[in-house]
């Protein structure tokens, strides 16, 4: 699997290159030049998607088992590092939440349950967004787009449904968690993935709930429309201003090709092709759609690298603790 990872990163890392030597890397750097120090806010805003994902995570879990709205955003923060800069098929922040959550006390299988029903409320959401926006570009289009729009989307969600029943039937996320073990030396991400009767009576007793999945879908539904504000923001320093329902058709449709290519590592080049795409349709310059996915990439950079090391300083605090509290030689605990 790891070979399949790394040759599909290439091959999306040569999309990306040729995407961007094909439109003019000069003019594209021209282009996100003009939002100049507005990128900051770029940044900033991506603050209020994740707060609404972390909400909707946070709702599934028990009163007794939920941490601080602070603890789990910053646990949602590393999650989205992970999964936009490694080579973990976009579901390995997942189990890095699963395992942080875990390291707070709460116990596995039930950390585990409320990652795995909350990819359950992005998926399902992630859909009810797409065709959302595939509504809006046939009537953004008129009769003639309408039948290229519908197309279009029902290849989306084919492959978006498919990557979500191999995710989940194929082994994946074993694999991933080997994977993510060794990179940070972690001990306990076996727990966390092998007791799958344990795993699946929590999940099941998460669903039984009722009321919680559907908190976390409405705060998931809240999420994409955030997200799409982003895509606005982005356009309107660029000095290509959208409406909201376009910039909702770009996102919806842009991030569901994103979620299709699930196995190209940070969907490198696919997201690049598809802002292209449906930026064209929406009568959008190839050169500002593909500025507008490079500008998410500067902002996935700028707060992915600090997620990723504090990731990584956390995971060094945790092994050392464990050496500290494993016996001596002497058969004697030493001290914590």
């Amino acid at each position: 699997m790891k070979v399949a990872l790394y040759a599909l990163w290439l091959a999306g890392f040569a999309l990306f290159i040729g995407l961007i030597v094909y439109h003019g890397a000069g003019d594209l750097l021209a282009a996100i030049a003009v939002a100049g120090p507005g990128l900051v806010w770029v940044v900033a805003y991506r603050l209020v998607p994740m707060l609404a994902d972390t909400l909707g995570w946070r709702a599934l879990l028990p009163r007794s088992h939920q941490r601080p709205l602070l603890q789990m955003l910053r646990m949602r923060w590393i999650g989205d590092a992970v999964n936009t800069l490694l080579p973990v098929a976009q579901v390995g922040g997942e189990l890095v939440r699963a395992q942080l959550l875990y390291r707070t006390g709460v116990p596995g299988p039930e950390a585990s349950a409320s990652v795995v029903v909350d990819l359950t409320a992005a998926v399902l959401t992630q859909i009810g967004f797409a065709l959302l926006g595939v509504a809006l570009l046939t009537l953004h289009g008129g009769a003639g787009g309408a039948a290229l729009g519908v197309a279009v989307g029902i290849g989306v969600f084919s492959l978006l449904l498919l990557g979500f029943y191999l995710a989940q039937h194929a082994g994946m996320f074993e694999s991933l968690a080997r994977v993510l073990e060794r990179v940070a030396r972690g001990g306990d991400w076996l727990m966390l993935v092998g007791s799958a009767a344990r795993l699946d009576n929590a999940v099941t007793r998460l669903y039984r709930r009722g009321r919680p999945f559907w908190i976390a879908c409405i705060w998931r539904f809240l999420y994409w429309f955030f997200c799409a504000g982003e895509v606005w923001l982005a356009m309107y320093l660029l000095g290509h201003p959208v409406t909201v329902l376009e910039a909702l058709v770009l996102e919806s449709l842009g991030a569901a090709v994103r979620a299709g290519a699930f196995a190209v590592p940070g969907g490198l080049g696919v997201q690049e092709g598809g802002y292209i795409l449906f930026g064209t349709l929406l009568g959008v310059g190839g050169e500002t759609a593909l500025a507008v996915s490079l500008i998410k990439r500067v902002r996935e950079l700028v707060l992915g690298l600090p997620g990723l090391l504090v990731w990584q300083l956390q995971a060094g605090r945790h092994v050392l603790r464990r050496r500290a509290q494993s016996p001596d030689p002497t058969g004697q605990c030493s001290k914590p």
